[in-house]
């Protein structure tokens, strides 16, 4: 396996923290990342999103068919191309250049990345409904949110978004001085197993709207929270909702309630709560 310091050296780069810029450095980490994928991931196609200085690249080109890289910083995809001609020469490695955001994806089978911790919400989103395995690095602080239960203080609009598409959990913690330069906050890798929910949404963007506007008032009991944001959720008569809801479920708060009830109480607030245009 390639060294990551001398990937560094060899690039002649460092990391830019005004850039969400930290290069991965620890080889006991970086030699563990692909070993959290399922058991039963297909391997033929693996994305790697923010490449960087390829540490992890080489990594993923040991365990996979075919390697997609995308990376945004223009001098580290010359270095990419530089480094791994052989690799792709051989058809085995993609190098892309370009925003994640934006770019179109490849046709993958998993996924393992460190992602950029700017846009990691946004990137996550962009995976998570692909319905593929996926092991992702993030600030440690927003992986615990992603896992929380509800009834935990972690516990929101982000926790019901990524359950909905998969079962997800904290692998690793990672520690700071695995990356160059150590970035302010400390780090997590979390695996992400795609599943059906286990319950029903007839409306997926309702059920998301829904679910956003509710949280964006946590503090409120969903009686209010449902009133207060009905301009968030698209509903327009968000009283039919509380009226038409189970009384005791309403005094409740956002936080207290499971992805399950939330897609029954989105199912009944498109059936009421929304004029017959809006459906």
């Amino acid at each position: 396996m390639r060294d990551p310091d001398g990937l560094l050296s060899r690039a002649g780069v460092r990391g830019d923290p005004n850039r969400d810029q930290h290069f991965l450095v620890d080889d006991r980490v970086l030699n563990r990342l692909t070993g959290y994928l399922p058991e039963d991931a297909e391997t033929s196609h693996l994305l790697e999103i923010g490449a960087g200085n390829g540490a992890l690249t080489d990594r993923l080109l040991a365990v996979g068919d075919h390697v997609t890289a995308i990376e945004r910083d223009p001098k580290m995809v010359s270095f990419l191309e530089r480094e791994f001609a052989d690799e792709i020469e051989a058809g085995d490695l993609d190098v892309v250049e370009g925003d994640a955001l934006q770019v179109d994806l490849p046709d993958f089978t998993a996924s393992v990345s460190n992602l950029p911790y700017g846009v990691s919400s946004e990137i996550s989103f962009r995976l998570l409904p692909e319905d593929r395995p996926l092991v992702l690095m993030y600030q440690k602080e927003f992986a615990e949110r992603m896992v929380a239960d509800s009834g935990t203080s972690d516990y929101g609009r982000l926790s019901v978004t990524t359950q909905h598409y998969a079962d997800v959990e904290i692998v690793e913690n990672i520690p700071k001085e695995a990356f160059s330069p150590p970035p302010q906050v400390e780090s997590a890798v979390v695996r992400c197993v795609p599943r059906d929910p286990d319950y029903e949404v007839d409306d997926e963007e309702f059920f998301f709207d829904f679910v956003k506007a509710v949280f964006t008032q946590r503090r409120k009991t969903m009686r209010n929270a449902i009133r207060n944001t009905a301009h968030i959720s698209g509903l327009d008569d968000a009283d039919a909702v509380v009226a038409a809801a189970d009384e005791e479920l309403m005094g409740k708060r956002a936080g207290k309630l499971p992805p399950a009830t939330f897609a029954e109480l989105a199912t009944l607030a498109a059936d009421v709560g929304r004029d017959d245009t809006d459906a």
